[in-house]
């Protein structure tokens, strides 16, 4: 496994183009959110995604996939956002939150027939210059762990998924609470899972 340490947030110019280079590429990547750390590939990846899916034993063809958007425009890009919702993500955004919304017909092979796809615009600002100079979403899921030192120390994060991803994008210390889901696919955004953050 390759690793990228990133210090104050803040990537440079370098290191942004070798991590967009390794997702282009296809590899599989761990990195940091304003949450979880989460196991991320290029959205446009198909082969990749799939190997997330097995890698973390999810059927790509039920579970519900989120991707990762710089900002509301790209998330508008790859979903249906009417006012109301735009007005709720963007007081929210960046923040630690899943929008559901619903899914529109650009998005990636691998989610076409879903009616619905997670937008994540994360306060992590290497998570959201990766995508931004990639220039389109990375598909994401959280890290699994059994003791929360396995969630926010990056060694030991390395340490578990040595053999199974390709890069370790190491922006120091992690977290152990998911984001909060809201639903706006109905009449009314509702939250169904509390995570970290309040909506305002």
């Amino acid at each position: 496994m390759k690793t990228i340490k990133i210090w104050n947030d803040n990537p440079s110019g370098k290191q942004l183009d070798d991590i967009s280079r390794e997702l282009e590429a296809g590899c599989v990547a761990i990195l940091p959110t304003d949450t979880l750390y989460g196991i991320c590939c290029d959205a446009l990846n198909v082969k990749a995604i799939e190997r997330i899916c097995r890698l973390k034993g999810i059927n790509p063809d039920k579970a519900n996939l989120s991707i990762i958007c710089s900002d509301i425009s790209m998330a508008a890009e790859y979903s249906r956002i009417n006012d109301s919702e735009f007005r709720l993500i963007k007081a929210n955004t960046p923040g630690p939150f899943t929008f559901l919304l619903r899914s529109s017909s650009s998005l990636p092979k691998v989610f076409k027939g879903r009616k619905t796809v997670g937008i994540r615009i994360p306060d992590c600002n290497i998570a959201r210059e990766v995508v931004r100079y990639l220039g389109h979403p990375l598909m994401t899921t959280s890290i699994q762990y059994d003791e929360d030192d396995y969630a926010v120390n990056t060694d030991l994060i390395a340490e578990k998924y040595n053999a199974q991803v390709d890069l370790l994008v190491d922006g120091e210390e992690g977290g152990i609470m998911p984001s909060t889901i809201i639903d706006c696919t109905g009449d009314i955004p509702e939250v169904i899972r509390e995570g970290k953050g309040e909506l305002v």
